[in-house]
């Protein structure tokens, strides 16, 4: 393992001069045919540190007093990374968001780059929901082409699940909605428990790929199976 550090307290320039050692030095394992991880903390500090840089040059301030050489900067790091030859680089790199705010003009543009986003969620980790991961915020969009058919149909089926859920979650909340109205999202109230204990994982607690896919198909089997018997009585 390489560690590159560049703390807060330090120069704005060797900040982000740090990004770009670290990308350089996974490239350089990478072209030996390796496969490497490059887990960058965080991209938000790294615009932190190019705003002070950009202001310091005489940079006009434009969004939420980015200058534009920080949307330039993303690319020139993000770009680099993937498979070349017989290597690969696979980045993991963290955002921070102010408010949780995903419109965020930083993470916004990250998003536009990167080929997929998990979102934590600051509402799920107080519900003691760990990880607090937000399944319907966040993307992936090589997912259609690395997982299996019957994987893609049951995480789209379940996200729907959850969809209907979370549109609904105010009036269930207040009491206005009268079950039977709807047979989708009735289904979707009793699969709420299951599907949330089936994302709920401890740290100590260890599920291989093939055990996460079996339990997923299986619980959206389900809930095919619920919907089709509320469809009926309806």
């Amino acid at each position: 393992s390489v560690v590159v550090v560049a703390t807060s307290d330090q120069s704005p320039l060797v900040r982000v001069r740090a990004a770009f050692v670290a990308t350089a030095i996974a490239e350089f394992f990478r072209d030996q045919g390796n496969h490497v991880l490059l887990l960058v903390d965080s991209l938000t500090r790294l615009a932190h540190a190019q705003r002070e840089v950009g202001l310091a040059a005489g940079e006009p301030p434009t969004t939420k007093g980015y200058p534009p050489s920080v949307f330039t900067l993303f690319p020139q790091i993000l770009e680099r990374v993937g498979p070349m030859g017989t290597g690969s680089i696979t980045g993991l790199y963290t955002v921070l968001v102010d408010g949780d705010d995903l419109n965020d003009p930083i993470a916004d543009s990250i998003r536009s780059i990167l080929d997929g986003h998990i979102v934590l969620s600051r509402r799920l980790a107080m519900q003691g929901h760990f990880p607090a991961i937000d399944v319907l915020q966040s993307v992936s969009r090589v997912m259609s082409d690395i997982a299996s058919t019957s994987h893609l149909h049951a995480a789209r089926f379940l996200v729907q699940m959850m969809a209907e859920y979370r549109n609904a979650e105010d009036l269930i909340n207040l009491g206005a909605y009268q079950r039977g109205t709807n047979p989708k999202l009735d289904a979707a109230i009793q699969m709420k428990e299951p599907i949330d204990a089936f994302l709920r994982q401890n740290r100590e607690e260890g599920v291989g790929l093939t055990d996460s896919c079996q339990g997923l198909e299986s619980l959206a089997e389900q809930g095919r199976r619920l919907l089709e018997r509320k469809g009926k009585t309806v």
